[in-house]
This record gives C-alpha cells, structure tokens and sequence, in this order.
C-alpha cells in the first residue's frame, strides 16, 4: 500500500503543479449549476445585448444537463428533477431564440413544470426574476420593507442585521418590489402557460405577512415620519449603498445573483441601459465565463484564492518546500490579495485594522474567516523569514481572532450577526440567507489554526470558548452539521480536528463519540458519500456511493484521532486509492453549498487537494 500511496501523491503533485497559472495561483472552476447560465441569457436578452456567441454556448451547456425526463437537477440524487432549475432552463433557453416551444426537449420539461406545481411551487428567488421580466405578477408585500435601510444599528431589526450575503441580494431585490419593476422586450417569451389555473400561490412561503410589515413600519413612522419622504430617501440610499459596494470589476460583491439583481434595480430608477455602470458590470459577469468539458460556464465568483491558498498548503504538506519557486510564487499571490480596505465587517467589529482575505480572485472588501485561516496556513513557513510575509500574518492572525463571535464560535463573514428575530420572516432559504451564525466547520478550521499554526496557548480564553461552543453543538449521534460543505461528514472532520489542534484529548467522550459515529456511516467499500439531501432534512442522509472528498475528510478526522492505523482507516485509504482515476457521476456531485435547497457547489480542485492532504498526514502520522 506504501508504494501505491507514494505513486497517488506523486501523481497529485504533478497535476496541480502542471496548473497553476503564470500569476501564482489556481483558477478551478466554480461550478453552479445551469442557473447563472439561465439568468445571464435572460439578462442579455431583456437588455437587448445579443451576444451571439455567448448564448449559444451557454445554450448548449444548459441543454447538455437536461435529464431524459425533461427536468433539470442541482444534484445527482434530487428526485426527479427541480421545479425551479427547470423553469429557469426552460424560460432562458426559449428566450436565447435558438430553441422553439415545440422543441420535444422543452415540451418534456413544460410537462415536467407543470407535474410538479408549474411557476407557482417555484423558489423565491426564480419568482423575483420571473417577476422583475413581466412572467410572474410582483406580491403586494415584501417580507423586508426598503425603508429598513433608514433603522439605527441599536433598533431589534435593523439592515446590518442581515448577512452580508443577504444584503448584497437584498438590497436589489427591496428596491425592485418597491417598484414593481418589469422589464420586457419584443422578444420576451410567454410562461403563462406554466402556470397552474387556480394554484395557491405562495410568494414567500406564508400566504399573509402583512403582520410582520406592519410590525416594522410601526418603527418606521415613530422614527421617521412622512411616508413617501422616508421611502424615496430608503430608495435613495440603498442604491448607495449598492453603488459604494461594486468591485473594481464592475460587480456587486463580486456575486452574480446580486450583480444580476443590481443591474435591473439601477435600471428602474432611471440608469440607461448602455450607462457605463450597467455594461462594466455585465463586463464582470462574462469575465466570470470559464470552459468546462468544453461546454462554456458562468461561474457564480471565482473561488481563486480559496483554490490558491488550499493547494499551496496541500503541497507544503505533501512535502513540496516552502522556499521551491511553485509555493514562493502561490504565496506572493496570496499576500497581495490580503485586503486593506473596511467592509461591511468592520461595523460590528470596529477598531481593527484590515487584515483578511477574501475568496475570489475580484473580493477587495468582503473577508472570511475561512478563507483567512486557509492563507494563513498557507504562508505560515514563509513567516519568519520574510518581512511583508510576517505584517502580513501579524494583521491576518489578530483579525481572525477578532472575529469570534460572543457565543464562542466562528462566522464566516461578520461577527455577532445571527439576530433570532430574523427567523420570523417569511423568506425561503431564510436560513442559509438572512443570517451568518457560528458554525461548526469554521469555529473547527479555526481552532485548528490557531493551536497549530500560532504560539497562542491552548488554555487562552479565545481557544476554550471556541471547544465550549463546538462541545455545546454537538449533535446527538455525535456529529456536528457542516454549513458551507456537505454537511454532516464535513462539519463532523472540521470539529475533530479544531478540537484535537486544541489539545482535547482524542479519547474524550466528545471525539470518541463522533469517531464512533463517522465509523458507523462507512460505505461497505471503505469509503464516505453524503448526499446534498442532509441541508434541507437537517439529519445525515447517505448518498449510496463513496464520494473522493467526503472520504479524505472522514479520513482525515480519524486519522486524527488515532495513535494506530486501524482496519477502517486502511480500508478508507484502498478505497481513495482504487477509485482515484474512476469518471464517474461521483466526481462531480457538489459537496459545497451556499444556499440549501438552491445552490450547490462542485468545487473542481477538491479532488485532488483532500486526497492529497489525507494521504499526506497518512504517511506523515503511520510511518511504515
């Protein structure tokens, strides 16, 4: 097994060395889905920019994912298909002109829609599009009033509340309900027919939520007074606050979906269409293209630096030298994408100098926790002998720490912003949307920062409220849910490790419980695969096959946890090294989420980062 262990790194080594580009870094592709396929066909078309090329090509990607019933998928075991995925294939690819509605490819997903519910039992967000391009009637009500933007950061409910994910998208999406806008052309399909006479629609998830408006707009008029003046200034200034958040790159955030949402929202109050804003931000939508098996993709962002910054540390680990000139270019890249500019972040956290990092390659003001960690680890053997490197860690280290949130937990992008009262809006996906609470996979990649890569000792408060809070958050069975990764087996593998890296015994009732657990979900072929069902059933549900990451991150949980190979441990290691060159569905399957229910990530690099990264601590911890 040595031999075959030694071949498979070496291998991996040379793949990712052969593809890094001449800047330093790696430039995988972010997969999505069809969706920002869909949308930026329909964004073309409504704007009348007739890209050709573009929508050709992303027309036949889109119908190169159409399952034989007609439906459209975000991941390999969902069923028969998804309503909304299909319906945005659908809209975009009638809209693109290139195919027809008697086209027996879309006469089987308009009977795929129309099976299952039809425009009506659409998600949310496929309704504001449907919406906002005349195929869908605007709600008299949305659950966020615009006016929101006007409350003090003291009030319960106030804009900064949200997530900042939630706030890209919904700053847009408040000035697009307030106006009703819609947006059509001459060329604009006709979905009428995808409806479902007299179907009980459901905007957002509850039928009546005039409760909740008139709750919040008491606020609004005890502080602020005359209506129509208070919601032109609301209007007023949150297309500010759009404007003050564009990237260099013309995007909004450097996201698609609140790029796309922006567009149209500038567009109805009063920006031309061929304003130089609104066509530098489709700019940095294309730039965001990338090929995949040929087939031409919009990525959602690009997730470079993540790329970058886990392959320069994988290597490290695999025994590539830090001073080798692969790791010194890798790492130049990162340090200067270490962000010197105050995001949103800084409002819940001020007084701190800037010092994260971001995720893509285009974020100049949007860090993360993870991304931070994943740089810092990256560069941490160039620390002591390379002034900027050292400034560099000093800033990222202290703003990482600075980020815990009071309950003793990490979050991913701002701290302390999980308000309970969230939860009371009716938004679908509110969960995964509205706010960014501690979570197991990063309090767990943080903690394991921290007690391996810095001399803070392990009884420092930062380090003891960080176990207290993964210790408190166990799940019953012994797992931990992973938000940003599928999801159980992910957040389960981050835990394990934070806690050991924080000088918890492995044969502590904890560890050994979740051990336990991650033993008795092991595939009869050695391997882990979990299926993209356990976000939105908030349980474990298996995938029925292995899947090459999930297995080399329960792997390297255990491995962790081990001071001996054991048989489950070699039997998880034959298993990555027989099913390494396999092409199969499971290779692709997304163990990355954004949003449950609706957004999915299939993450290029991982297959060969994580087996690398397991392998390597297999070698380094069980020396034969």
């Amino acid at each position: 097994m040595k031999y075959h262990i030694e071949q498979l790194i070496s291998q991996l080594i040379q793949q990712l060395k052969s593809e890094q580009t001449p800047d330093g870094s790696w430039n995988y592709p972010f997969e999505t889905g069809i969706s920002t396929d869909s949308y930026i066909i329909i964004l073309l078309r409504s704007l009348e920019i007739n890209d050709e090329n573009l929508i050709g090509e992303l027309t036949e990607r889109i119908l190169s994912k159409q399952e034989a019933n007609g439906a459209w998928k975000l991941f390999h075991d969902e069923g028969d298909g998804n309503v909304s995925a299909t319906i945005e294939a659908y809209y975009s690819l009638l809209y693109s002109g290139y195919v027809s509605k008697d086209d027996y490819r879309l006469v089987a997903a308009k009977k795929f829609i129309l099976t299952n519910g039809g425009l009506e039992k659409s998600h949310m967000l496929t309704k504001i599009m449907l919406a906002l391009t005349g195929q869908y009637p605007w709600p008299a009500y949305f659950p966020i009033p615009v006016e929101i933007i006007l409350l003090p950061l003291h009030f319960p409910i106030n804009f900064y509340d949200l997530s900042v994910y939630g706030r890209a998208n919904l700053a847009p999406i408040m000035i697009l309900a307030n106006t009703k806008f819609v947006k059509t052309t001459k060329r604009s399909p006709d979905l009428s027919d995808l409806s479902i006479p007299g179907a009980t629609d459901e905007f957002f998830g509850i039928q009546d939520i005039q409760e909740f408006i008139s709750m919040i707009e008491l606020d609004f008029k005890s502080l602020l007074g005359l209506p129509q003046t208070v919601q032109t200034l609301a209007i007023n200034r949150t297309k500010q606050y759009m404007l003050n958040h564009i990237e260099p790159d013309g995007t909004l955030y450097s996201y698609f979906s609140s790029t796309f949402l922006m567009i149209f929202a500038l567009i109805s109050l009063g920006l031309p269409y061929r304003d130089p804003i609104i066509l530098k931000a489709i700019q940095g939508l294309n730039a965001m293209k990338c090929k995949i098996q040929g087939n031409t993709h919009l990525q959602y962002t690009t997730a470079t630096v993540w790329n970058t910054s886990l392959i320069s540390y994988a290597l490290q680990k695999a025994g590539v030298p830090s001073n080798d000139s692969l790791i010194e270019k890798a790492n130049e890249y990162l340090v200067g994408r270490q962000q010197t500019k105050y995001g949103d972040w800084s409002i819940h956290n001020p007084g701190l100098v800037p010092g994260g990092w971001g995720f893509s390659a285009i974020n100049t003001m949007n860090p993360d926790v993870d991304d931070s960690t994943a740089t810092l680890r990256s560069i941490s053997q160039l620390v002591q002998r390379n002034t900027r490197f050292h400034q560099a860690w000093e800033r990222g280290v202290i703003w990482v720490m600075s980020m815990q949130n009071r309950d003793g937990g990490w979050p991913a992008f701002e701290k302390n912003v999980d308000n309970q009262l969230l939860n009371l809006l009716p938004i679908e996906g509110g969960t995964f949307l509205l706010t960014d609470p501690s979570s197991a996979d990063l309090t767990g990649r943080t903690l394991e920062f921290l007690g391996g890569y810095t001399n803070l000792p392990k009884n420092h408060e930062v380090m003891k409220r960080g176990v207290n809070w993964l210790i408190h958050n166990q799940e019953v069975d012994g797992s931990w849910y992973g938000r940003w990764g599928i999801c159980y087996i992910y957040g389960t593998w981050a835990a394990i490790t934070g806690l050991i890296a924080s000088d918890v015994h492995p044969k502590s009732p904890t560890i050994q419980k979740a051990v336990n657990w991650l033993l008795a979900i092991q595939n009869s072929d050695g391997g882990w695969g979990e299926s993209c069902k356990s976000d939105l059933a908030s349980k474990y549900v298996p995938l029925g096959s292995s899947n090459i990451t999930q297995t080399a991150w329960a792997l390297d949980a255990l491995i962790a946890a081990s001071d001996k190979v054991t048989t489950e441990i070699n039997a998880g290691i034959s298993y990555l090294l027989e099913a390494y060159n396999i092409d199969d569905w499971t290779i692709s399957y997304p163990v990355g989420q954004g949003m449950g229910g609706g957004f999915y990530i299939h993450y290029h690099s991982y297959q060969y980062i994580y087996p690398l990264l397991t392998l390597a601590q297999y070698n380094r911890k069980f020396k034969e």
